[in-house]
């Protein structure tokens, strides 16, 4: 046998071990690190408040199919449970997604899911909520801020009020980092300046349970003492703005996240402001991360300009965006201007007149 012919078969034999191997790997292998695709995880917490179906999902997944076409978007919703995330992130590793989006229901609890994911190889974008745990990035807005925005505009309506009743606060979610923040914004600008004659903390964010403490306060302190109402959220505000309807009061109410039936209550004088927080731009920054982060890229320092502090001690690269208050004189150059609504969907029968008094029709 010639030296030539010892070589190729030498070679043959190498090139087929090796695409044995090859082969082999792939087969222990999730598809998606097999074809190198990007494959993402999207896990939002529930879909009682309207921002994530009608917003925030689709906004992330057209991003996502923008920066990267072909990638495989797997999408969960926790409805509100934290039991039923953390079996989603199991899912989601399982399947193979290379890299989750997770809007942590409880913060907290997802901390175990969160490590599961490092250990694992997988990236975490933390989006809107900071779950604790090694999260890789993380996008929101300046959730403090939203609390003192709130507070001032509440102590700019109660005007002389301010010094002759008392206010009741809505607090959010107690397993919610972002409550905290918004709790905690409103508290340094309202103490000390306005006397606070109830304050709730509200599980889960619900109406339900902010319709029966608002009720419950009016009971106790009597409708002539509340001067006006601190809601951490428009979710919240539908169900307290009911129950001072119920007992005939009209007083300043705040909100969050520019939902239309907020818009709506605004041109009534029901709800004086609420603060719009653009989904967009959030969304889209999420999906940036997660495109990046899928393909194995670093983060580029404009995408993530500063870093917080996770409530398990972690350091995390973030982007904290500004948010907008939302009052009657402004409809139409901030929520309409950004496409959250057309005139036509806030502009209904109902509040036709009202519309055109803010110069909206």
């Amino acid at each position: 046998m010639t030296r030539t012919l010892r070589g190729a078969i030498a070679l043959a034999g190498a090139t087929a071990l090796c695409l044995g191997a090859v082969a082999t790997s792939g087969a222990s292998q999730p598809a998606s690190e097999a074809q190198g695709e990007v494959r993402i995880g999207l896990l939002l917490p529930e879909s009682k408040t309207t921002r994530y179906e009608k917003f925030d999902r689709p906004y992330i997944e057209a991003k996502i199919k923008e920066l990267a076409p072909d990638a495989q978007i797997d999408y969960y919703n926790a409805a509100e449970s934290a039991t039923t995330q953390q079996q989603q992130v199991n899912t989601a590793l399982a399947k193979g997604d290379k890299v989750l989006i997770l809007d942590a229901v409880d913060a907290k609890s997802i901390q175990s899911s969160v490590q599961k994911a490092r250990d694992a190889g997988v990236k975490v974008v933390a989006y809107d909520r900071l779950a604790q745990g090694p999260v890789d990035a993380y996008v929101s807005y300046d959730n403090r801020k939203v609390g003192e925005l709130q507070g001032e505009a509440l102590l700019d309506a109660l005007g002389d009020k301010a010094e002759t009743g008392e206010i009741v606060m809505h607090n959010g979610s107690p397993t919610d980092p972002n409550a905290a923040e918004f709790k905690a914004g409103a508290h340094s600008v309202l103490d000390g300046k306005v006397k606070i004659g109830k304050e709730y903390d509200t599980p889960n964010w619900d109406p339900n349970n902010a319709n029966q403490q608002m009720s419950g306060a009016i009971s106790s302190l009597g409708k002539d003492r509340i001067v006006g109402v601190y809601s951490a959220n428009d979710g919240l505000a539908a169900g307290i703005a009911t129950a001072l309807k119920a007992a005939g009061m009209n007083v300043p109410l705040t909100g969050q996240d520019a939902q239309l039936d907020a818009i709506q209550r605004i041109l009534l004088g029901t709800q004086t402001i609420t603060v719009e927080k653009p989904y967009k731009p959030e969304a889209d920054i999420a999906a940036t991360m997660a495109v990046n982060l899928a393909e194995g890229k670093p983060l580029p320092a404009d995408l993530t300009p500063t870093t917080v502090t996770s409530g398990s001690g972690e350091k995390v690269p973030a982007n904290l965006l500004t948010p907008v208050v939302v009052d009657k004189n402004n409809i139409k150059d901030t929520v309409v201007k950004d496409g959250l609504y057309t005139v036509q969907e806030i502009c209904t029968p109902t509040y036709a007149a009202a519309c055109k008094e803010a110069g909206l029709q």
